[in-house]
């Protein structure tokens, strides 16, 4: 291992394992693949969906393309890096600015290639695809002529020592249960896992050297998935989640972990961090009210009141007529006081305690809490 680089945990480049080479605190671009928990704008820009309000109000006071009512985790952790909110790959409007990264997540997504059903195309291979024609034309453009594109997209060097960020896996899961047993699904995760390791290897032969992934959370304690599959009080646990969904991502996220210390030794000269995301998110729900939130589970922006508040047939935002009745998915008075915004994602508040919990350094294989630096911003 000495001969190795660190890895990286998002903010702390210089302080975790020893290594030969010292690492600075700055890390000059970062490059995210997900899903909805951390797409800043994709499906959106993209055409295959519209947000509307009250979804982004609490930060950006308008939708901003994301799937909550503020900011994401990813947003909490660019900024604890010092480093601006990311554009999605697909964002052509405002003047984005790619210099210090890109987003490639899209709401929906799954690792698996997508299908004709699939809610979103932009399944895990289309975004590395998307990555290695992103970097590309970078590069491309800052060959030519004068230097007129440096201030606005990466260069070859940023692309080595970028950040590259990973949180999707939970839509193969959640959508597999709608079809499959939950033995079935148990059987579906290693080809899930082969499909995330062929992309990660893509990026890797592009140079890609530091690799943070997120595992994936407590699915069973979504509003959507108790309200689809919690009908039976005795599929649910003693925090009222589905326990078959939350069994099925312990194993995905056990398989997961494997997958990384593979990874980390078959990259002898990369950094793989795994963080423990359902751990953090699990911790939340089971004492919510100890960290200032009413509602554990019931959704902040739906319909239908307690005990969920969510209806499938509405989404956040939006008015629909049924039977001559129209109904629509409001908002509530005080969305920091709800984890959960509209019955599948977090709220603002809860984003920003999950980001700080990633940030203590405890969550993470391997773990950097013992040299948590003092200048950090843990704002909850």
């Amino acid at each position: 291992m000495a001969t190795n680089k660190c890895i990286i945990c998002i903010i702390t480049t210089i302080f975790l394992l020893p290594c030969a080479k010292s690492i600075h605190l700055d890390f000059p671009a970062v490059f995210n693949f997900g899903d909805s928990n951390s797409d800043t704008g994709t499906l959106v820009t993209a055409g295959f969906e519209s947000l509307y309000p009250p979804n982004g109000h609490t930060y950006f006071h308008l939708p901003s393309g994301r799937y909550s009512d503020g900011r994401l985790i990813i947003d909490f952790l660019m900024d604890a890096l010092d480093l601006p909110f990311l554009n999605a790959y697909l964002d052509s409007l405002g003047l984005p600015n790619f210099r210090k990264g890109c987003n490639f997540a899209a709401a929906g997504s799954t690792i698996l290639p997508a299908t004709a059903s699939s809610i979103c195309p932009f399944s895990f291979g289309i975004q590395v695809s998307q990555f290695l024609k992103f970097k590309a034309r970078a590069l491309e453009l800052l060959s030519g002529k004068g230097r007129k594109f440096d201030k606005y997209v990466p260069s070859e060097d940023i692309f080595e020592k970028g950040l590259y960020m990973f949180d999707i896996g939970q839509n193969d899961l959640a959508g597999a249960f709608y079809s499959k047993t939950l033995d079935q699904v148990l059987a579906s995760i290693p080809t899930i896992l082969l499909e995330f390791e062929s992309g990660i290897k893509r990026l890797y032969d592009e140079g890609a050297r530091y690799f943070w992934i997120h595992n994936t959370g407590p699915l069973g304690c979504l509003a959507q998935n108790v309200a689809k599959f919690g009908t039976d009080p005795s599929k649910l646990d003693e925090l009222g989640c589905v326990s078959g969904h939350n069994q099925a991502v312990k194993t995905f996220n056990l398989q997961l972990h494997a997958l990384c210390s593979k990874l980390q030794g078959q990259y002898p000269d990369s950094n793989v961090t795994y963080v423990d995301i359902f751990t953090i998110k699990s911790n939340l729900i089971a004492n919510y009210s100890r960290y200032g939130f009413e509602q554990p589970i019931m959704a902040c922006c739906g319909y239908g009141g307690p005990p969920l508040n969510y209806d499938s047939r509405v989404t956040c935002g939006n008015t629909k007529t049924f039977n001559g009745t129209t109904i629509t998915a409001k908002g509530c008075n005080d969305s920091s006081e709800y984890i959960n915004w509209d019955g599948i994602h977090y709220t603002e508040t809860a984003n920003q305690y999950v980001a700080s919990q990633i940030l203590t350094g405890k969550y993470s294989d391997p773990p950097f809490s013992d040299r948590m630096p003092f200048l950090l911003k843990l704002k909850f």
